[in-house]
């Protein structure tokens, strides 16, 4: 039998908390040579006494105060310009506990450690927004007028084409096709993005290049006219025995006539005023890794050499002043030397040679700079391939030292995004990236659970599936390499243009457009298991990014097949709803945008989490199973009052969903649920204001009274 004193030492594992969001780091984004409140949460009478220490040093931390289940301990500390990370120390009878951002342990491992950077902050209209990414060619055609025409020239081994037939699927070599999207479509859509709850709008690349994914970029400085406006429209398309641009001459007139240009960028220009009337955001991709072969600096295609107003390309002849842009293996073999080396040995994609010119890296900091700035007004960037930028890694860091200041101080409220696989600390250091796509905390770990797919669909991992344990430890391992303010803007996404969309994934074959052909990329889906992905996704930390038409159910394997057109006409209306439903139910509860993350309950197929903060508390319950499961779970740890009841917001099911609200009572701190099979249950906790529970007391004595006046009637 265990004694009074031997029960008080039991340390309650589950009570004891702490992150560096605003209620456990306070100010959350500190200047430098501040003060700051740090406060660390544990069960009500669970320690003897709590320590913060900041490498080595430990600092006492009071009780400040208490609550129905916890007690929040404080202390002040002085921070420098450099971060600042730390620990806390739990001390209850002759134990000792350590508690980071990996949980409680017995030794501190710097690799969790809570960090905070001085002076560090993201934009408070980031923070939790709904993005939505465009690729271009395939949104929707506003304007026929500029679609790239077929055979109007040569790309890769072949003309181009133009689409006829919008629902076409995507050949499996489709980079020469072109469907006509356009800007003049988005802002003929504009009235839907805005009522689907869009907050920002991500474009794949914008400016001139032949593909249709515009990853090789021709112009950095100008829209293309394709998807802009054409004011000028002269010359020839190639014919069948022509196979050299430079006789490509409509096409020539098309990408180099300053009109086109100018008309094209004055297009995007209204865009992005009219996105921001409507409170949307717009983020422009950036590729400055590399360009393409028929950038204007490089010119191989010989597009720019005899057109009006611009200098001779580094390929053309070597007295070019674009020379040092590039790296180049023969420096004899002018004129038209294609010996320059090229990202991954493509030569398309001329490798950008940043640390032999200073002229190039300069000019890339006006384009940062330029489009961020107006007429434009951009508001961030995303950056393709951002860990590749140079050759060496101390280049790679200054170069982006210098792109971030160059945004930063052409509109401090912008955003810098980068693509990145692998852990980004270094990077997100509060001086170069402010965030990135969110492969290894976000998309990979949800796929593999829901699914157990690739994010390619290139395998199946049967260990994965379900594995709650394998998700909880990815999200553990790598969400500690971000500080909160990165993490609150990482783009959380489920599908894009470089991987398999989600709902393909559903159905867990492996394959692809070439292997198995599109159709495939259809059959047996999972819409329920799309809809518990899209619950997870808008109640997750950080900014849920849709990749165009996942809302209306678009499936496809990896790219090219991802890049279908938009259904219009053919939309999934059910899901379009689902995803505006859940958007809704995102943006109006405050702690799914920039609260804390606990996790719940959890099991083989199961997952549960919250999102709070000391007001609010939403909790998130998964049953990917195809079976019915009843849970008991533990809603204290979140805020929440042992006695109260919970509203269901969400409920999906293998049907469908409901918004329909339900009240869940909570008993001693636990919630009782049944899951439907394939389900996802969205439930929110609110603490009464004072005028609230006025009324609550008001109407409770109201109903005592009335009560007694029947019962002496």
């Amino acid at each position: 039998m265990q004694t009074e004193e031997n029960r008080r030492l039991e340390i309650n594992e589950e009570a004891l908390f702490a992150d560096t969001t605003e209620d456990y780091f306070s100010p959350s984004e500190p200047n430098p040579y501040s003060q700051v409140t740090i406060r660390f949460r544990t069960a009500r009478d669970g320690a003897d006494s709590v320590y913060m220490v900041n490498y080595g040093t430990r600092y006492f931390m009071e009780k400040e105060s208490s609550d129905e289940w916890f007690d929040y301990y404080a202390c002040e500390a002085e921070v420098e310009k450099e971060e600042f990370s730390y620990h806390f120390e739990i001390h209850l009878g002759k134990e000792k506990y350590i508690f980071d951002a990996g949980g409680m342990g017995t030794e501190a491992n710097p690799e969790y450690a809570f960090r905070v950077i001085p002076g560090f902050r993201t934009p408070a209209w980031a923070k939790g927004a709904v993005m939505y990414q465009i690729y271009v060619d395939r949104f929707y055609n506003g304007d026929v007028s500029n679609d790239v025409l077929t055979s109007e020239y040569e790309y890769i081994n072949g003309k181009t084409e133009r689409v006829e037939d919008w629902n076409k699927y995507p050949a499996a070599m489709g980079v020469r096709e072109f469907y006509g999207g356009d800007l003049q479509g988005v802002l003929e859509k504009m009235d839907y993005l805005e009522e689907l709850g869009v907050d920002v709008i991500y474009f794949n690349p914008l400016f001139v290049s032949p593909s249709n994914h515009k990853y090789d970029i021709q112009d950095y400085d100008n829209i293309d006219p394709h998807f802009g406006k054409l004011v000028s429209d002269e010359g020839e398309l190639l014919r069948e025995d022509q196979h050299e641009n430079r006789f490509a001459t409509r096409y020539i007139d098309r990408v180099t006539n300053k009109k086109n240009l100018e008309a094209s960028n004055k297009l995007f220009a209204e865009l992005v005023a009219e996105a921001h009337k409507r409170g949307i955001r717009v983020i422009l991709d950036g590729v400055f890794n590399h360009c393409g072969s028929f950038n204007k600096w490089m010119d191989r295609e010989r597009i720019y050499e005899n057109a009006p107003g611009y200098e001779k390309g580094a390929y053309v002849e070597k007295e070019s002043p674009y020379h040092k842009y590039f790296k180049f293996s023969d420096e004899s073999a002018w004129p038209y030397n294609s010996g320059y080396e090229g990202w991954w040995g493509h030569d398309t994609l001329p490798k950008l040679n940043y640390e032999n010119s200073r002229e190039l890296t300069d000019y890339i900091m006006r384009v940062a700079a330029k489009w961020v700035s107006p007429p434009y007004n951009a508001d961030g960037w995303r950056l393709d391939v951002a860990a590749d930028v140079g050759y060496s890694a101390e280049g790679n860091h200054e170069f982006w030292r210098k792109f971030r200041r160059a945004v930063r101080e052409a509109n401090p409220d912008a955003i810098v995004i980068a693509e990145h696989y692998g852990s980004p600390r270094s990077w997100l250091n509060g001086r170069e990236w402010d965030s990135v796509m969110n492969y290894d905390a976000f998309m990979e770990p949800v796929t593999w659970f829901l699914t157990g797919m690739q994010k390619h669909s290139d395998d199946y991992r049967e260990d994965l599936d379900g594995n709650v344990s394998s998700f909880m430890g990815a999200m553990r391992y790598y969400l500690a390499n971000f500080t909160t303010p990165s993490l609150q803007i990482a783009m959380n996404e489920l599908s894009n243009h470089d991987h398999s969309r989600f709902l393909t994934r559903t159905n867990k074959k492996v394959g692809r457009t070439s292997t198995l052909g599109p159709q495939a990329a259809n059959e047996h889906i999972n819409k329920a298991v799309m809809r518990e992905a899209v619950v997870i996704q808008m109640t997750w930390p950080g900014a849920p990014a849709i990749y165009y038409g996942d809302e209306a159910g678009v499936c496809g394997f990896t790219d090219p097949d991802n890049r279908r057109t938009y259904p219009w006409g053919h939309e999934d209306k059910e899901m379009i709803e689902f995803h505006r439903d859940m958007i809704r139910i995102h943006k109006e509860n405050p702690e799914i945008l920039t609260g804390s993350l606990k996790y719940i309950t959890y099991d083989y197929n199961i997952l549960g989490y919250g999102r709070f903060n000391r007001k609010e508390a939403v909790a998130v319950v998964i049953n990917n199973n195809a079976y019915e499961v009843e849970r008991q779970v533990s809603v204290w740890p979140l805020g929440i009052p042992g006695e109260c009841s919970m509203e269901r917001l969400m409920i999906t099911t293998a049907d469908g969903y409901t918004t329909e609200t339900e009240s869940f009572p909570i008993e001693a701190g636990i919630l009782k649920i049944v899951l439907p099979p394939t389900s996802a249950m969205v439930l929110k906790y609110k603490k009464l204001k004072t005028a609230d529970i006025r009324t609550a007391h008001k109407s409770i004595f109201d109903r005592i009274r009335l009560a007694a006046e029947n019962r002496f009637r």
